[in-house]
């Protein structure tokens, strides 16, 4: 199997994965995913489309994710690694489509617009 090469975004965040066959090593910015992620429920997350489709241990991964927070890394990252068990075998997009994990999530944070604080709420309004 080459190099497969996709990329998943979320909000801000940018994940450019490169998925090979291997012993199931995920790597995340040149440091393992136990040490960039430390939480169990982020781990979790980038996990979930290997532990669908029962290929956890079956590929080597390594990720470049920049922008955005911790959550919204994971989920780039969850997108990529979905995309990229796709492009590799044809047959995992049903389940994978069933779950939601090859969906692009479009929400993004409202700019703020002049004459407001924030992106909708007003200024304070003063009667006298």
């Amino acid at each position: 199997m080459d190099v497969v090469n996709t990329i998943g975004r979320r909000k801000t965040s940018v994940a450019r994965l490169y998925m090979q066959s291997g012993k199931g090593n995920i790597t995340v910015n040149n440091k393992d995913l136990k040490v960039y992620f430390p939480t169990e429920v982020m781990q979790t997350i980038v996990k979930q489309p290997l532990s669908l489709i029962d290929q956890g241990g079956s590929y080597d991964i390594t990720v470049n994710v920049d922008g955005g927070g911790i959550r919204g890394q994971a989920e780039a990252i969850r997108l990529a690694i979905a995309r990229a068990l796709v492009e590799n075998d044809a047959e995992n997009r049903p389940p994978l489509k069933k779950e939601g994990f090859l969906t692009r999530d479009p929400r993004m944070v409202e700019r703020k617009k002049y004459g407001r604080r924030k992106a909708r709420r007003r200024f304070q309004f003063s009667k006298r």
